[in-house]
C-alpha cells in the first residue's frame, strides 16, 4: 500500500493499493500539492488528474501518461519524462503546465503537442527528439535547454528566453518567436550534410544577436526589426525572408542569396561579406 501526502500539511490525498507507483492507475485524482518527489512513477497513467503545485522533483515518469493533466506551478525539477506523453492533436486534451518548474529535466522523446508550458521554468532542460507542435511556450526560460532535432512547428515562443540554445536540426516552421531572445542559439546541424528549419517563422524585433545559424533554412522568415548582431548566417538560405530595419553588424553572410530578401533601412553596409545587388534601394 503506496500512501500519497501533501507537500505541506502531510495530509494523505490519496491511498494505493499497491507496492509501488511504477505503472500505477491514477487517472482523475486529486492530487493537487501531492509530495511525489523521487518517486518512481514509470508507465503510470495520471491522465486529467490534478498535480497543481505537487512536487515532483527529481521523480522519474518515464513511459508517464499525463494527457490532460493539470501541472500548473507544479515542480518538476530533474524529473524524468522521457516518452512521456502530455500532448494531444486536441489542445483542449493536452496538458497544461503554466508556471511549472522543468529545469534540467529530462523530456527526451516526449509528446509535449498542444500543450501549454506559459511562463514556465526549463533552464538547462533536455527536449531533444521531442514532438513540441503548436505547444505554447509564450514567455517561458528555455535558457540553455538541448532540443536536438526537436518538433517546433507552429510552436508559440513569443517572448521566451532561448539564450544559449542547442536547437540544431530542428524544425520550428511558422513557430512564433516574436520578441523572443535567442542570443548565442545554436542552430545549425550535427552534420555537415543537415539544416536547421524556420521557414515561415515570425522573429520580428527577436535577439539573435551572436547566433550560429550557418546553413539555416529561413524562407519567407519574418525577421523584422531583429537583432542579427555577430551572428552568423554563413550559407544561410533566406529567399522571401523579411529583414527591414534589422540591426546586422558584423553579421556573416558569406554564400547568402540577398535577390530576394526584404531588407530595406537594415544597416548591410556594416555586415560582413554580403553580395548586395545593386538594384536594392534604401539601405543603411
Amino acid at each position: 500500500m503506496v500512501e500519497i501526502k501533501h507537500r505541506e500539511t502531510g495530509e494523505v490525498l490519496e491511498t494505493i493499493e499497491a507496492d509501488s507507483l511504477v505503472g500505477a492507475d491514477l487517472r482523475d485524482m486529486r492530487l493537487d500539492g501531492a509530495d511525489l518527489r523521487g518517486a518512481d512513477l514509470s508507465g503510470a497513467d495520471l491522465s486529467s488528474s490534478d498535480l497543481t503545485g505537487a512536487c515532483l522533483q527529481g521523480a522519474r515518469l518515464v513511459d508517464a501518461i499525463l494527457i490532460g493533466a493539470h501541472l500548473k506551478d507544479a515542480d518538476l525539477g530533474s524529473a524524468d519524462l522521457s516518452r512521456a506523453r502530455l500532448g494531444s492533436e486536441l489542445p483542449s486534451r493536452a496538458a497544461m503546465l503554466n508556471g511549472a518548474n522543468l529545469s534540467e529535466a529530462r523530456l527526451i522523446h516526449a509528446d509535449l503537442r498542444g500543450a501549454e508550458i506559459r511562463f514556465a521554468r526549463l533552464r538547462g532542460a533536455n527536449l531533444s527528439h521531442a514532438d513540441m507542435r503548436g505547444t505554447d511556450f509564450h514567455g517561458s526560460d528555455l535558457c540553455r535547454v538541448t532540443a536536438v532535432k526537436a518538433l517546433l512547428i507552429k510552436a508559440n515562443l513569443r517572448e521566451a528566453n532561448l539564450d544559449g540554445a542547442d536547437l540544431r536540426d530542428g524544425h520550428l516552421n511558422d513557430a512564433n518567436l516574436v520578441r523572443a531572445s535567442l542570443r548565442r542559439a545554436d542552430l545549425t546541424s550535427t552534420t555537415p550534410d543537415g539544416f536547421t528549419v524556420i521557414n515561415l517563422a515570425n522573429l520580428e524585433g527577436a535577439d539573435l544577436g551572436g547566433a550560429r545559424l550557418r546553413g539555416i533554412s529561413a524562407q519567407d522568415t519574418n525577421l523584422r526589426h531583429a537583432n542579427l548582431t555577430d551572428a552568423d548566417l554563413t550559407n544561410a538560405i533566406l529567399g522571401g525572408a523579411i529583414l527591414h530595419r534589422a540591426d546586422v553588424t558584423n553579421a556573416d553572410f558569406s554564400g547568402v542569396e540577398l535577390a530576394s530578401v526584404t531588407m530595406e533601412f537594415a544597416n548591410f553596409s556594416k555586415a560582413r561579406h554580403a553580395a548586395v545587388p545593386s538594384y536594392k534601394k534604401n539601405l543603411r
